[in-house]
């Protein structure tokens, strides 16, 4: 079990969370049209998924744009941002932000990425930061739970991942 903190106090994450060579669980998170979305429509290519606490947090937004950033770079990739943010919050931040290349998604209405991904925040009802690499085949083959939720992930790393 990964042990989280927020702001240097031990957290409760929610679920059960996911391994390197554990077929992805599926989900169901809304775009911000409000139309639902699963795994299922990334079907064939690579996945990153980048959870966020919120978008309208500092480091949040910073990995947000950087994997934006970087998503130009890398080939068959979906980039998926996964917060508990309101759909119409994401679109007004990914519109001021200029955001354009990456899916983001929000958990908001039943928290299942949350819970089967095992980073929902009991005591928050938010996200823990973390990033996950689905293959083309739905299995994981990268998995970082960030240790405190104000932290960065680990890009150089995430980044090289992919491109092996």
């Amino acid at each position: 079990m990964v042990q989280v903190t927020f702001q240097g106090k031990p957290i409760t994450l929610v679920g059960k969370q996911v391994q390197v060579g554990d077929q992805a669980p599926d989900f169901i998170l809304l775009n911000s049209k409000l139309e639902e979305v699963s795994l299922a429509n990334y079907s064939g290519k690579k996945k990153l998924i980048s959870v966020v606490p919120s978008l309208d947090t500092g480091v949040c937004s910073e990995q947000t744009k950087r994997f934006n950033e970087e998503v130009s770079k890398l080939d068959n990739v979906s980039v998926l941002t996964v917060s508990m943010d309101l759909p119409f919050a994401q679109a007004r931040w990914c519109g001021t932000e200029a955001v354009d290349r990456i899916d983001v998604l929000s958990d908001h209405r039943q928290a299942s990425f949350g819970k089967n991904y095992g980073v929902l925040i009991e005591e928050l009802r938010l996200l823990t930061r973390s990033v996950f690499v689905l293959d083309e085949k739905d299995v994981v083959t990268y998995v970082e739970y960030v240790p405190e939720v104000g932290s960065h992930p680990d890009y150089g790393a995430v980044l090289a991942h992919l491109k092996e």
